[in-house]
C-alpha cells in the first residue's frame, strides 16, 4: 500500500487476523503455506504475524510475480508451455495431506495474458491443473482448513478504476475490499460470526426442501440443473474432516451445492465478465445437453473458453451451483471487480469442473467413482462464472413436477 495511512494500517492488520482467526482459524502447532502476488507483501507480514500469534509452527510464502509470468509467455520456447513445477505441487499436497492449513492471496492483473497466444495459455494451464490435481482433491473434499482473501494491487486496482489516479484507484479498491470483509466494524470476528449464521440457515432451509433440480430464466437464458444425489447445499463457514471450522472464502455470500454432472439442459448466458488465468472472456453463451455443454460462443475471449473446455471431460461440466441475491452488499457496490473472489459474490454463478464432494451427504467410503455415479463432476479445473442479475427467476424443481418461487429479479422469495 502506498503512502499508507494510519487507518489504513489499522484496516490491513485487521485483514490479516480475520484472515487467521475467521478464514483459517488457525491451530495451535499448524503449519501454514501463503501464495500471494509480490505486491502483497504487507498483508503476508500482517497475516503471518497473526499466524505465529495463534500457535502457527511454521507460515511458509510462495511469491508469484505478474512481470515474470508474462516474460515466460513472450520468450520462452514452445516446448516450455507443457511444464509445470510437479515438484512444489506434490510437495503441496503432502503438506495439506499432513494438516498443513492454505492460504491464498488473489489480487494478480486481471487482463495479464489477454495480448498472448491462446494456445499457450491453454497448455500451461493444462500441465499446471494436472500437477495441482492432488492438492486441489485435498482441498476440495475440505480435508484441511484453507482460504482466499484479496490485496489491492496497484494493476488491479487500475482496471477497477481506470478514470482514477493510481492512488486514488488503489485507496477505493482497498475501501471496496475492506467493506466486503467485514472488517470496517468494531468487531469483525462477531460480524462474520452473525453473518455464517445468516447463510447456514439459507442453506438449511434449502436442504430441508431438497430439491431435484434448479431452473433458471432471464434474457438469454433457459436453464435446468439437476442436482446431485444426495447433495448438500453449504455456505459460509465449513467444518473440515479434522473438525476445524474455517471460511474458505472472505468475502462470502453465496450459499452453493453439487450439481448432477449428467443432469444439465438447456442454455444460459453470463451476466458479468469471467477473468481467468490473466484473459477476459466476455458475454459467454452455452448450451447443455445431458449435462455437457455441446455449444459455446463469447463475445470476446471464445479460443480462450473453448481450450477450458477441452481440458478434459469434465471441463465442459458443472461442479458447482451457487446462489447469491442481486441484493448481496458486493453487487450493490455496482462494481465490477474483475475478481472471481468478488464478483461471484455479486451474482449467482456456476462453475465448469471439478465438484466439491464436500456438498454431498453420506460420503464415508465412497471412492471417485461412487461419488461421480451420484453426479459429482471429476476435472483438472474449477471455475465459477456468473450467471445471475436483476432479471433472472429462479425455481426449484421436486421429483414429483412440483415447483417452488426461489427467487424473482434476483432476490430470494422465501
Amino acid at each position: 500500500m502506498s503512502a499508507q495511512t494510519t487507518a489504513e494500517a489499522t484496516l490491513l492488520d485487521r485483514l490479516g487476523e480475520v484472515a487467521v482467526q475467521v478464514g483459517l482459524n488457525l491451530q495451535p502447532d499448524q503449519q501454514l503455506i501463503i501464495t500471494a502476488p509480490l505486491e502483497a507483501v504487507p498483508l503476508v507480514r500482517r497475516i503471518t504475524e497473526h499466524a505465529y500469534r495463534a500457535g502457527a509452527s511454521l507460515v511458509s510464502t510462495f511469491y508469484a510475480d505478474d512481470e515474470t509470468t508474462l516474460a515466460r509467455f513472450k520468450y520462452a520456447p514452445d516446448s516450455a508451455f507443457d511444464t509445470a513445477p510437479d515438484w512444489m505441487a506434490h510437495g503441496m499436497a503432502d503438506a495439506f495431506r499432513s494438516g498443513t492449513a492454505r492460504m491464498a492471496i488473489t489480487g494478480g492483473n486481471p487482463t495479464l495474458l489477454s495480448g498472448q497466444d491462446p494456445a499457450k495459455i491453454s497448455r500451461a494451464n493444462r500441465a499446471s491443473s494436472a500437477a495441482n490435481r492432488p492438492a486441489m482433491e485435498v482441498i476440495t473434499s475440505f480435508a484441511t482448513n484453507w482460504n482466499i482473501v484479496a490485496y489491492a494491487t496497484p494493476a488491479w486496482a487500475q482496471q477497477v478504476f481506470p478514470d482514477l489516479s493510481p492512488e486514488e484507484a488503489q485507496a477505493k479498491l482497498w475501501e471496496a475490499i475492506f467493506q466486503a470483509s467485514r472488517v470496517m466494524t468494531a468487531d469483525p470476528v462477531t460480524a462474520w460470526r452473525d453473518h455464517n449464521a445468516t447463510l447456514h440457515a439459507k442453506a438449511k432451509m434449502l436442504n430441508d426442501l431438497r430439491f431435484d433440480a434448479l431452473h433458471f430464466t432471464g434474457p438469454g437464458t433457459n436453464l435446468t440443473v439437476g442436482l446431485a444425489d444426495g447433495h448438500a447445499w453449504a455456505g459460509g463457514s465449513e467444518r473440515t474432516t479434522k473438525g476445524i471450522e474455517c471460511n474458505p472464502n472472505i468475502p462470502t455470500e453465496e450459499v452453493f451445492t453439487t450439481p448432477h454432472c449428467r443432469r444439465v439442459y438447456g442454455h444460459v448466458r453470463s451476466t458479468k465478465p469471467l477473468f481467468h488465468q490473466g484473459s477476459l472472456i466476455d458475454d459467454i453463451q452455452v448450451r447443455f445437453e445431458d449435462g455437457k455443454i455441446v455449444e459455446a460462443h463469447a463475445a470476446k475471449g471464445e479460443n480462450v473458453l473453448k481450450r477450458i473446455l477441452d481440458t478434459d471431460d469434465g471441463a465442459a461440466r458443472l461442479g458447482e451451483v451457487a446462489l447469491v441475491p442481486h441484493s448481496s452488499p458486493i453487487s450493490q457496490t455496482g462494481i465490477l471487480f474483475r475478481n472471481t473472489l468478488f464478483d461471484e459474490n455479486a451474482s449467482s454463478h456456476i462453475a465448469l469442473g471439478q465438484a466439491y464432494t464436500k456438498c454431498l451427504f453420506d460420503t464415508e467410503g465412497q471412492d471417485a467413482a461412487a461419488l461421480n455415479a451420484r453426479g459429482a463432476n471429476e476435472s483438472l479445473i474449477h471455475i465459477d462464472w456468473m450467471i445471475g442479475s436483476d432479471k433472472i427467476d429462479l425455481d426449484g424443481l421436486d421429483p414429483s413436477g412440483g415447483r417452488t418461487l426461489l427467487m424473482r429479479q434476483g432476490e430470494w422469495v422465501q
